[in-house]
């Protein structure tokens, strides 16, 4: 059995700096040789790219961005017209648009931009931020339209991607504690879309914390979807903190299980430090000794 790949995702991760291209650095100091993050785009892309180079890590994932585009272009590098632009447009009431009626033509223009981030930084996997269910509708009632808008808009992304050598990836985020109006809320969801969508390059992200509070039912879950699955991430239920810290998963036993079935991807972790995020990483320093004394 191979060893887990795990990639720190810098949105969460080495906080403690605010610049996205020091926490690539730090990341890379700490052992991880790949990172992740939710959007980059509010960072100068040239600077992204050195610290990539210099640091000598993959980036592996990106999202593609939350919602509405600024004025102005992204191409040769150039930041936002204006903003914060990606924590203005979750604050405002968007995270992602990939099923949000009316908005096609928005999430189409984003994709071009996290495709031109992603190239840039030979990124592989781009995450179609599903989006929320619109202000003043119930879900029952709209849920319908926007799986036919999902559908035809993963539908669309899986052309252009394809193109690219880009895999897309969507994920199911709990509606329980993190998202209420999230669209897309549980693995069964989202593999019913898969197979509507049926495009071998958009696949199935698995947050493991998102999944264990949607549904529970984790060993029986990824045997059944395993196949789809495209990404992993992690973290502790209920705080979201580090994998080894109090809550309600044993990831000795999520880790051994993945190991079984030959998960080769990487394994992002998306969680809130307790702590520094240095202090916090004993648990992923023991699984590497564990890697390096019993291989």
């Amino acid at each position: 059995m191979a060893p887990l790949k795990f990639c720190a995702n810098i949105s969460w991760l080495f906080t403690e700096m605010p610049d996205f291209s020091h926490r690539i650095h730090a990341a890379a100091s700490a052992g991880f040789q790949a990172v992740e993050a939710g959007w980059l785009y509010d960072s100068d892309l040239k600077e992204l790219q050195r610290a990539k180079a210099a640091a000598g890590v993959e980036v592996v994932l990106i999202n593609t961005p939350p919602g509405k585009l600024p004025t102005g272009s992204f191409r040769g590098g150039e930041r936002p017209a204006s903003g914060p632009y990606a924590s203005r447009d979750v604050k405002a009431g968007d995270l992602g648009l990939g099923a949000v009626p009316g908005r096609e033509a928005e999430f189409r223009q984003g994709l071009v931009i996290a495709i031109e981030y992603a190239k840039a930084l030979d990124c592989k996997r781009i995450h179609l931020m599903a989006g929320r269910i619109p202000v003043g509708s119930h879900r029952k009632a709209v849920v319908k339209e926007m799986e036919a808008i999902f559908v035809q808009n993963l539908t669309y992304a899986a052309d252009i991607l394809s193109k690219e050598g880009i895999t897309g990836l969507i994920e199911p985020i709990n509606t329980r504690i993190t998202d209420p109006r999230y669209f897309l809320d549980c693995p069964h969801q989202a593999a019913v879309i898969l197979g509507k969508v049926g495009k071998p390059n958009i696949k199935l992200q698995m947050d493991i914390f998102h999944w264990q509070i949607m549904d529970g039912n984790l060993t029986q879950n990824i045997k059944k979807y395993f196949p789809i699955i495209g990404h992993i991430q992690i973290a502790q239920v209920p705080g979201r903190n580090e994998p080894d810290s109090a809550g309600e998963l044993n990831y000795n036993y999520l880790f051994n299980t993945l190991e079984n079935y030959g998960y080769l991807g990487y394994i992002g972790c998306e969680y809130k430090p307790l702590g520094s995020t240095k202090e916090g990483l004993g648990w992923i320093k023991d699984y590497w000794t564990q890697q390096v004394t019993t291989r």
